[in-house]
């Protein structure tokens, strides 16, 4: 982490820290109903207030169009007091004057929560007025919210600009697995790319075709590539228009000496559906009215022997529609195997998407890998290779 200002750097005693965090967690009927980002972030919270900060929470909370009740970052605040066993006082604004009376109040060591920034048109339009208005609160800006550093907005980019700014520990924890993976990886160094389509993630397979040994993919995007082979999909998701660009993507790979691995068996269905009829087909005996909706086990081995001999491991995106029994069998497959081989110390594992820590709680792996990402957006724009303003601003110049 020599790149990145981190706590390491800061004199944080007495002084009124700005944290950036990401609260933005899943509620239902006022209570929060997953807690694991909030937990992630709890020891950093409380290391900067055990160092004689004064801790000011600041966090964006779902997409309000101005002040909503319904949006408020109240019933999080109190999931954060619930996490961190002491009391986190919670602000109705984070701007003005009930903002600055509460943080002028404060004494060290204590923890503060202000209201969603996105409440404020300014946080996303990372106006200046706005952020000056923030940065009247703090004396150090502490960014720990990987997942929202890809917008340039108030909250993450302004007020680094505007104020001493460190990363906080679990970004830093994000920036350091991340260098293990692309920057500085142990090789072989393989990828699994997987969903629905390759549309969304063309500037992810460029990236990593320049950097990977072997690139596996998998998913329903596999299946273009499988056209683009003149493979029969059946009534399977393809991107015909993409055809075209599957191939060229496999050309690169084979000009670059890159291995691309696709599925040579699939679990098809006639029907999208739970507990649907299914049986195992070859790739090249795939039906009319058949959907392929999960890799088979031939696939399966030939991913885990892939697995078996590299030593680091880039995943994002499952191999089928895990949500539905009995398609999740093949990301659980391989899910079990990268687990079993991060614990051996054979391989190491960074993993992050939405869909992909879904299947991996599915598959009940992810404390047995080394780091998962709950980033989603962020992770994918730093695997595609794209600078992440919030993060780009702490660099040490």
């Amino acid at each position: 982490m020599a790149n990145f200002r981190t706590l390491d750097h800061a004199d944080l005693k007495g002084k009124r820290v700005l944290v950036r965090v990401d609260l933005n967690v899943p509620v239902e009927n006022g209570v929060v109903s997953d807690a694991t980002r909030i937990e992630r972030m709890a020891p950093a919270i409380t290391e900067i207030a055990a160092k004689g900060a004064k801790v000011i929470l600041l966090s964006h909370f779902g997409r309000p169009k101005g002040r909503d009740a319904s949006q408020s970052l109240k019933p999080v605040a109190a999931e954060v007091a619930h996490i961190l066993k002491r009391p986190v006082k919670f602000v109705d604004d984070c701007i003005g004057e009930t903002a600055e009376r509460a943080v002028a109040a404060m004494k060290p060591d204590d923890i503060l929560c202000l209201e969603n920034t996105r409440f404020y048109p300014g946080e996303e339009k990372n106006d200046p007025a706005f952020v000056a208005a923030l940065a009247k609160l703090g004396d150090i800006f502490v960014n720990d919210a990987f997942s929202v550093s890809h917008r340039a907005h108030a909250s993450t980019a302004g007020l680094a600009h505007a104020l001493p700014s460190f990363a906080g520990r679990t970004l830093q924890a994000e920036l350091e697995a991340f260098e293990k993976v692309l920057d500085k990886p142990e090789r072989p160094l393989t990828a699994i790319v997987g969903g629905a389509k390759i549309s969304t993630k063309l500037d992810l397979l460029g990236n990593l075709l320049e950097r990977v040994d072997v690139l596996i993919i998998g998913g329903a995007m596999a299946n273009t590539f499988l056209l683009a082979l003149n493979k029969r999909m059946g009534k399977s998701l393809v991107e015909r228009d993409l055809v075209d660009t599957a191939q060229k993507i496999m050309d690169q790979g084979k000009a670059a000496k890159r291995q691309i691995l696709l599925p040579v068996d699939a679990v098809v269905s006639e029907k999208f559906e739970a507990h649907a009829a299914s049986r195992v087909v070859d790739i090249d005996k795939v039906g009319d009215k058949d959907m392929m909706l999960d890799i088979g086990p031939r696939s399966v081995e030939q991913v885990v022997s892939v697995l078996a001999r590299s030593k680091t491991l880039v995943w994002n995106g499952p191999f089928g529609a895990f949500e539905m029994e009995p398609f999740d069998s093949g990301t659980v497959a391989v899910a079990e195997a990268a687990a079993e081989l991060t614990e051996a110390g054979e391989l190491v594992t960074v993993a992050g998407g939405g869909d992909t820590v879904a299947a991996l709680n599915v598959a009940g792996v992810v404390d047995r890998l080394t780091y998962v990402s709950t980033a989603g957006g962020a992770f994918l724009e730093w695997l595609e290779g794209k600078p992440l303003p919030g993060v780009e601003v702490l660099r040490v110049k």
